[in-house]
């Protein structure tokens, strides 16, 4: 374990220690926590790549997925806090081809809030499809909701950057990763990509798999949120259905197959996919958040009206897409959803009831607490896919005691 950690912050070095000899443990990681504009704990440790034996070193970057989605909703709301971007208005006064099949109508707010029945994409792609985005963009324009749009919301895994990225590129005339890149990264600093440069490459951290059960994902998801045993059998059961809405989500019309390690090669680094592929160090994304609910080193990325508007919870009305008829999952166990942020929820690892943030697959995640002050970001590359595992939640349990 190597970095830093001020006096009164012990106990975060000591969750971070203790991941590794947990379960499922750690091959590397990072941890950072900002209080009131400053770094307080700044840690990383283990080994960067387990097959060549590299260690996790201070530049050390990794894959952080659908955490990405935290820094695409902040690009968002840059502009609305510029005025350029309203988010009651129709998605095609920004983007007029998106109106095709019955959707002229859908806000920008439905985008942000997976609520636009866009989930998945019905026209067979590639992965190099995906990589190229228009083609995506295409098939989104042409695409009719699997819902009357605003009625139900169902995590939009991939399509989330896409539809959101159109809006950022038709308004700015750039990428989300451009964008990103010169309003948030470019003033803050950070080591944080979305389409990452070749010369990056070598400071990849390579990802690794832990073992995947569905038992020891529905045991941990039933003393997370405390629902009873048939409610979180049967949502998990929708979840892991092949032929399920969430499912095809996941698959982006079959460009992500599940048996491609596209993750750790060098094509999908490369393009920009902006719900799911930035590479960052802990350092940068805890910075990133500290930057939309304080000051950091004379920048802030986002003023208090701003976050207080974009944090008020929009799932907590309309009911999950797919769930059996008769199941209800509450919102505030499972997925409450403000306008690009997740709130505070079991299983989720957050610090007060006023944290917003996201977190990816494998078990990253990136949220600030705006009473606080705090930004927090833990990365790992030992991905684990039982969204109740313990690691972050470990570590943000630690910032909470330190805070009292």
């Amino acid at each position: 374990m190597q970095g830093h950690v001020e006096e009164g912050w012990g106990k975060v070095a000591d969750a971070f220690l203790e991941n590794f000899e947990g379960n499922p443990g750690e091959v590397g990681a990072a941890c950072c926590v900002y209080l009131g504009g400053r770094p307080v704990v700044d840690l990383w440790g283990g080994l960067a790549d387990r097959e060549a034996g590299r260690p996790w070193d201070e530049d050390t970057i990794a894959l952080v997925a659908s955490t990405t989605k935290g820094a695409t909703a902040i690009c968002a709301h840059l502009l609305v806090q510029r005025g350029e971007l309203d988010l009651d208005a129709p998605v095609i006064e920004y983007w007029p081809e998106f109106g095709a099949n019955g959707k002229e109508e859908i806000p920008v707010r439905w985008l942000l809030s997976h609520q636009v029945g866009l989930p998945g994409i019905d026209t067979p792609l590639t992965f190099e499809d995906a990589c190229a985005w228009h083609p995506v963009i295409r098939a989104l324009e042409a695409q009719k909701p699997l819902w009357q749009p605003g009625t139900e919301h169902l995590y939009h895994a991939h399509t989330f950057g896409f539809l959101v990225g159109e809006v950022v590129r038709r308004i700015t005339g750039k990428s989300l990763g451009r964008f990103f890149a010169d309003e948030a990264a470019a003033p803050l600093g950070l080591s944080a990509w979305i389409g990452l440069p070749e010369e990056q490459e070598g400071s990849v951290a390579r990802i690794a798999y832990a073992p995947f059960s569905v038992e020891e994902l529905t045991a941990g998801l039933i003393e997370a949120t405390r629902l009873d045993a048939d409610t979180v059998d049967a949502w998990v059961g929708t979840m892991f259905d092949p032929d399920s809405a969430a499912a095809r989500a996941a698959a982006l019309g079959g460009a992500f197959a599940r048996t491609d390690d596209y993750f750790n090669g060098r094509a999908y680094r490369a393009a920009e996919f902006p719900a799911a592929n930035m590479h960052s160090d802990a350092r940068s994304v805890a910075r990133m958040y500290a930057a939309t609910v304080s000051e950091v080193d004379g920048v802030r990325l986002l003023d208090p009206a701003t976050v207080e508007a974009m944090t008020v919870v929009q799932t907590d009305k309309t009911r999950m897409h797919g769930l059996p008829p008769g199941l209800e999952v509450p919102p505030d166990r499972s997925f409450y959803m403000s306008l690009g942020f997740w709130r505070a929820c079991p299983p989720m690892p957050w610090v007060g009831p006023a944290s917003f943030g996201h977190p990816g697959s494998g078990g990253s995640v990136g949220f600030a607490e705006p009473d606080a002050g705090v930004g927090f970001a833990y990365i790992p590359n030992l991905w684990s896919w039982n969204i109740a595992e313990p690691r972050a939640k470990n570590l943000a349990a630690a910032v909470e005691a330190c805070l009292e």
